[in-house]
């Protein structure tokens, strides 16, 4: 499996943005949860997913999705070799799914997500206050408030 580009945006109205969205990529969602859903696009690989819990339209996070822990953990210590400042997660829960990752902040505040997929989880998203502070550190405005099945920075 190749790494894959992930987009997180916003939304009002979860329903309403998952028909939107599945006229516009032509596709079903491979995910839909309260408050969240994701779609899996091959060509561009892309994992599109939308959430509620920030400003509509606005822009959660971005990242991307290595095949495995070893990627993730290359990637981790490559950018630790370049000095950024980050927060490191395994076997966090978050977004419906179980996941390997660490965040970093770019220049612009906005958050990115490195990170690998162990499994597909019923839960909702988990509440990580180490990574709530360390994204309003950076200054991202993306960690909005905690509800229940928000995008993962939003709560997580």
């Amino acid at each position: 499996m190749a790494n894959t580009f992930h987009v997180s945006l916003y939304v009002d109205d979860i329903d309403a943005a998952v028909a939107e969205y599945q006229r516009i990529f032509g596709i079903a969602p491979a995910k839909v949860r309260p408050g969240y859903a994701k779609f899996e696009l091959a060509d561009p690989p892309v994992i599109f997913s939308i959430s509620v819990g920030g400003e509509p339209g606005t822009l959660s996070h971005l990242g991307i999705r290595y095949p495995g822990t070893g990627e993730v953990a290359s990637e981790l210590a490559r950018a630790k070799g370049e000095g950024l400042e980050m927060i490191e997660q395994e076997g966090v829960t978050c977004c419906y799914a179980k996941a390997d990752k660490f965040w970093v902040v770019d220049a612009d505040k906005v958050p990115w997500e490195m990170y690998t997929l162990l499994a597909d989880v019923e839960a909702e998203t988990a509440d990580d206050p180490k990574l709530r502070e360390f994204l309003n550190q950076k200054g991202s405005s993306s960690c909005g408030p905690t509800t229940p099945g928000t995008g993962c920075c939003a709560s997580s």
